[in-house]
């Protein structure tokens, strides 16, 4: 929780800086030739702008953190295996385990879980190391579903944004019969505002939500393969007898 704080505190302070050194972003209207800073620029979008940020950076804690934590527990050490199979060839288990529990990777856990279950059938030992992949990929998947949650919703509170601007523009034309296309493009624009802050987040979150899947297939794929070389290693040290 301290972690995902100092992040907040660090995306915030970046995103609020960005806004205050931006350049102008538009001119004013035709009575003033002021510039607006990027921040002010967006808060024309309207209250919708609030749950959108709220969402933005949401979305951007979860995809640092996941990125950092998936990463950290898919990188594979290639010599793994060969680092515990003289261990296992003169069945010194608990100097395997001792290696393998040095390894702070979901690989690492699936190993150990096979080493753990040495004395039991075939079926059930790969059964059993199927079973603590799978829950390494449940921890790695926590909280990926909100970026696919944020990737529907923050899009529709911007168009919600829009249209409920819009909605006061024409009411405010219909009490005040003014139908310049000044005061209509005016008040337009602000509210167009919310709805690309919106696809901004969603965009932002679809991708995230994909690349960080894309992670956790990679690594089921290649813990079927460490799955099959670790039987296969176990072939050899019985001399290719049935497991």
């Amino acid at each position: 929780m301290k972690k995902q704080t100092k992040v907040f505190i660090s995306l915030s302070f970046i995103l609020i800086s960005a806004f205050a050194i931006a350049q102008p972003a538009v001119t004013a209207a035709k009575k003033t030739s002021s510039d607006i800073t990027a921040f002010e620029f967006l808060m024309k979008g309207g209250i919708f702008l609030i749950p959108i940020g709220i969402l933005l950076f949401y979305s951007l804690i979860v995809i640092v953190e996941k990125y950092r934590y998936i990463r950290k527990m898919t990188r594979y050490n290639s010599s793994l295996l060969a680092e515990i199979k003289t261990d296992l060839s003169s069945n010194n288990f608990d100097q395997a385990l001792n290696v393998l529990g040095k390894d702070k990777t979901a690989f690492g856990s699936v190993v150990s879980e096979g080493v753990l279950s040495m004395d039991r059938p075939y079926l059930e030992r790969q059964s059993n190391m199927e079973k603590v992949a799978n829950i390494e990929v449940g921890k790695m998947e926590k909280n990926l579903g909100h970026l696919g949650l944020i990737a529907g919703i923050a899009p529709t509170l911007g168009f919600i944004g829009t249209i409920s601007g819009v909605i006061k523009i024409f009411y405010s034309i219909s009490i005040t019969e003014n139908v310049s296309i000044s005061n209509i493009s005016g008040g337009l624009y602000e509210k167009m505002i919310s709805s690309g802050s919106g696809l901004v987040v969603g965009i932002i979150a679809f991708a995230g939500y994909h690349l960080l899947n894309g992670m956790i297939d990679n690594y089921a794929l290649n813990i079927q393969k460490v799955s099959l070389d670790f039987a296969n290693l176990l072939r050899q040290k019985n001399g290719n007898k049935a497991q």
